[in-house]
């Protein structure tokens, strides 16, 4: 007698559950037992298996993503490259050659930056580049300013300086575009870290609207590319109600922060310097991904909650990286005194060639039952070796043990 894996065992039961659709657990698993009578499997490890699959093939809806249209990673590495699995997996990064242990993969700086708050803060204060976020020991040591009054930026040097004026600046500076304050002192109250990154992302877009249709296509392709689940259907995941208020509210600043002026009344003078920085309309895709409600916005704030990385920023390829309970990559903030925001990609473990490099999306520490939770956020429940090993000793609660801790939590026993 032998004690099947468990992807033998998934792939046994699914077929069963094909030929048998009406037999339950019990006659099931005396069908499982005749015709593999070589198997030893006990019915509550059956049970595990056929709630599993059940969740697997529900008709949840799955993040989706894209290719980002004629991206070159060898800009980044020659060592890896884009993989398309399936259209629920989606893409993900292999290794073209063999990667050793401790080796860095690649190095890259973000497509935008939405730092987490503490640094934001800092940013606001004129104590970390409003670029890169690297920390000045003391104020005096930023070499560039933003150069218009009432405007705290600063910057390490002209270099990021320059950057930020071809990226987002001009649209974010409290001195030119005085309607994005409102937002973004939302967003920091909130704590709200994907609204400012699609903040930032818009941003990003209408500068290189202005700088031309070549500059514009590239970052579009970056921006829907990224993994995407509706806000809706995050809440769905996560088991909670949808927000409307709260998403109506955020919408609105946002759009205020963004779209031209009216043409139901004469533009005051901040309309019209704000109209100047806007300068064109975008295309209509693009309009429509940022500010239509429904279509647009509530799919954005998901696309950033699902790729920004932990410091706050979007990355074209990090954002490529699968999850594993079990990562064979981390991604280490090493320029911490040149561009705190640059990250480097390091091996956790040699990688063989045509191997898939994985990230962890939650704290890899975690048990079983807290891994799960946490990645429903992700809207997908995970599969990594580790996971179906520790789904075989796991226990789900039972209802009555569910029935008392939410008696519990309601303070009715």
């Amino acid at each position: 007698m032998a004690s099947p894996n468990d992807e033998e065992l998934q792939n046994c039961v699914r077929s069963l559950k094909a030929e048998h659709p009406t037999l339950g657990i019990p006659k099931l698993h005396a069908q499982l037992r005749k015709d593999f009578p070589q198997w030893t499997v006990s019915e509550k490890r059956l049970r595990k298996v056929l709630a599993m699959l059940a969740e697997l093939s529900s008709d949840q809806p799955h993040p989706t993503s894209k290719v980002v249209d004629g991206l070159d990673v060898s800009h980044w590495s020659p060592r890896v490259e884009v993989c398309v699995f399936d259209a629920k997996k989606g893409k993900g990064l292999v290794a073209k050659e063999k990667i050793k242990n401790k080796e860095a993969i690649w190095v890259e700086d973000p497509f935008i930056i939405a730092p987490e708050w503490e640094i934001y803060d800092k940013i606001r204060a004129g104590t970390a580049c409003s670029h890169c976020t690297t920390l000045f020991a003391q104020p005096s040591d930023a070499r560039a300013r933003c150069g218009s009054i009432g405007c705290p930026a600063a910057f390490c040097n002209i270099l990021c300086r320059k950057r930020a004026m071809e990226k987002t600046h001009p649209i974010l500076c409290p001195a030119q575009n005085p309607a994005s304050l409102p937002l973004l002192r939302w967003a920091r109250t909130r704590e709200w870290l994907a609204v400012h990154a699609l903040t930032q992302c818009a941003a990003r877009l209408v500068v290189a609207n202005n700088a031309g249709s070549d500059v514009l296509a590239a970052d579009w392709a970056v921006f829907r590319a990224c993994a995407a689940l509706g806000m809706e259907h995050r809440a769905k995941s996560i088991r909670v109600q949808p927000d409307h208020t709260t998403w109506r509210e955020a919408f609105g600043l946002f759009c205020a922060a963004f779209h031209r002026p009216s043409t139901t009344h004469k533009p005051s003078s901040e309309e019209k310097r704000v109209a100047s920085i806007l300068q064109k309309p975008l295309p209509e895709e693009i309009e429509t991904a940022l500010f239509d409600y429904d279509k647009g916005f509530l799919l954005g704030l998901g696309r950033m909650s699902l790729n920004l990385e932990a410091h706050g920023g979007l990355y074209t390829l990090h954002a490529h990286l699968n999850h594993s309970c079990t990562p064979n990559v981390s991604v280490r903030h090493l320029d911490q005194r040149k561009a705190l925001s640059r990250i480097t990609l390091k091996a956790l473990a040699d990688i063989g060639s045509g191997k898939e490099l994985f990230i962890s999306y939650v704290n890899p520490t975690l048990g079983y039952a807290e891994r799960r939770n946490a990645l429903a956020e992700w809207g997908f429940v995970c599969q990594c070796k580790r996971c179906l090993e520790e789904a075989r000793d796991w226990k789900p609660p039972e209802q009555d043990d569910l029935e008392s801790e939410l008696k519990a939590g309601f303070g009715v026993m």
